[in-house]
């Protein structure tokens, strides 16, 4: 046997490295559960934040999940499966990757001592699929619904999900959680009976400078780029806006020509023939009645020149992205020609400006009649203050749009992870056979949530834990960690809620993960080992100089 595997091994390339059976579990579940514990201090409302430095000496102050895997720069295969949990939950729902991640940790622990009671990895697998499929079930029982107009539901579902970022005081948080309610309303779309929100039409600019509570919301589109020439009005009430996708300047051949010139009057002909046709272009988009242009390519010098005279104010080279905004912002439509270009095609705003902030030239297109696209202007004193209020700002818009999306939010504070536990040591016993102990550990590792965020907040996190099941089995159904008063609280009565899809995605993407760790028993790593780096300057490399 002994020499049938030193066959199988010399099979494998010279350098690699292979973990067989018990060995390659024990190590994957060893680092799933390290990761997990690296973020965990930052759940909650009083979370801590983390510090990450790059290669290039770059600095990043956060304590949003997703980021703080992704900065991480990790190698282990298993560790790249966890910011990839990280990564699907904040594009699904756009909140709740801190809570996945952890959660997935503690299945793994608590897989581990499973396995260490000899119970094999098939059954586990099996237990935590039943246990997932059943807290999807619960959870639909125990969510409540809402509606895209209630608002105030759907305010503190903001304010919730931002409550871990450190964005200023709860005034500014309030303030926040009510830009982003009326901004996701106002791009949410009704498909039949149901809403769909594109999170993408919602653009949000930042800029460091002036305090969190200046963060705004635009009824259009802000465009980073300043208008062509000095000589454009640089306020515009009653806009009509053209989005043009050519360029205004006389375009080069593209095969090789030659054009001979052998007179001066030939010269100044070429050059008024130029001149002609750029004047042209600017009669063409004066025709249409436009008084505001935006230009996804470029535009002559000449040209300019020309748009100045009509009182006709352009930006050039805009983000193709920024010209989409505009369009279903002003209601415009985008011309690939100038000849198309119609009073039709133009788009209308109430004013369009362009504004120094922060030393900067910027232009504002805004009041735009049922805006389908809008801006969250972000301010705050310094870049990594203001780059957290932007993550704070997506999380928020994420969760409202999953409210709105499923119409079902639940209780938060660990409330529902407790019940959802709960429950399932009730159904674990029902179940019966060697499932029942997979089961029951999925409900232990349920409650890392409570029992985190109780450890945050300073409380003893023992008591918490069985105070709380306590209440859950009196059927305390809300009853969870309130962790600005160090105490246990029915969330719902001071409104702490969290949308039901978050949840049932971060148990969803865990649960997955986990059983996919649990699977592998072998590990072979084919990269043989890189050399040794050598001194600086060419130092150390061996050879005669």
């Amino acid at each position: 046997m002994a020499k049938l595997e030193g066959q199988q091994n010399s099979a494998l390339p010279e350098g690699s490295h292979r973990i067989i059976g018990r060995d390659a579990q024990r190590t994957n579940i060893a680092i799933g559960y390290a990761v997990a514990s690296i973020v965990r201090t930052t759940l909650g409302p009083k979370g801590m934040d983390k510090m990450l430095v790059s290669d290039l000496g770059d600095i990043v102050i956060t304590n949003d999940g997703a980021t703080i895997l992704e900065e991480m720069n990790v190698e282990h295969p298993v560790a790249k499966i966890m910011v990839e949990i990280a990564k699907t939950q904040d594009k699904e729902v756009g909140d709740g990757t801190t809570s996945a991640v952890i959660f997935m940790g503690d299945l793994c622990k608590e897989a581990s001592k499973l396995l260490d009671q000899n119970l094999h990895a098939s059954t586990i697998v099996k237990g935590y699929m039943q246990a997932a499929s059943m807290c999807e079930k619960y959870l639909n029982e125990v969510s409540t619904d809402v509606s895209i107009k209630d608002t105030a539901t759907l305010e503190k579902i903001a304010q919730i999900s931002m409550g871990s970022k450190s964005v200023g005081s709860g005034d500014a948080k309030n303030a926040l959680a009510t830009l982003v309610v009326k901004a996701v309303s106002q791009v949410a779309e009704k498909k039949g009976n149901k809403y769909s929100v594109d999170n993408d039409l919602i653009k949000i600019e930042k800029k460091a400078g002036g305090e969190i509570s200046d963060t705004r919301l635009i009824q259009g589109v802000l465009v980073d780029k300043e208008m062509v020439h000095s000589g454009m009005p640089k306020e515009i009430e009653n806009a009509k806006i053209a989005l043009v996708d050519s360029a205004l300047e006389i375009e080069k051949t593209e095969v090789d020509a030659k054009i001979e010139i052998s007179s001066p009057e030939q010269m100044s002909s070429f050059l008024a023939q130029e001149e002609k046709m750029l004047k042209d272009m600017v009669e063409k988009v004066a025709k249409s009645g436009a008084n505001v242009l935006f230009c996804q390519k470029g535009i002559d010098d000449m040209a300019q020149h020309f748009l100045a005279k009509k009182k006709i104010s352009a930006v050039r080279r805009v983000k193709k992205s920024d010209m989409e905004k505009l369009a279903r912002a002003t209601g415009a439509r985008m011309v690939s020609a100038l000849d198309d270009l119609s009073a039709e095609d133009l788009g209308l705003a109430g004013i369009v400006e362009e504004r120094s902030i922060a030393g900067e030239k910027m232009v504002f297109v805004e009041n735009c009649q049922d805006a389908k696209s809008v801006t969250i202007f972000v301010r705050a004193s310094t870049e990594h203050v203001v780059a957290e209020g932007e993550r704070a700002i997506v999380d928020a818009i994420g969760a409202v749009s999953s409210a709105i999306e499923d119409g079902k939010y639940v209780a938060g504070g660990g409330s529902i992870e407790m019940e959802l536990s709960t429950r399932l040591r009730k159904y674990a016993t029902e179940v019966g056979g060697r499932e029942q102990l997979a089961i029951s550990a999925f409900a232990d590792a349920l409650e890392v949530i409570p029992r985190t965020l109780s450890e945050s907040a300073g409380m003893d996190a023992i008591d918490s834990l069985v105070e709380l099941r306590a209440k859950h089995q009196k059927n305390g159904l809300a009853f969870g960690v309130d962790v600005y008063n160090g105490k246990i609280s029915d969330m719902s009565a001071i409104g702490v809620f969290e949308p039901a899809k978050v949840k049932r995605q971060a148990i969803q993407s865990a649960s997955e993960a986990a059983r996919m760790i649990l699977r592998i028993d072998d590990m072979i790593s084919s990269r043989a080992k890189s050399p040794p780096p050598g001194g600086p300057g060419g130092m150390g490399m061996g050879g005669d100089y």
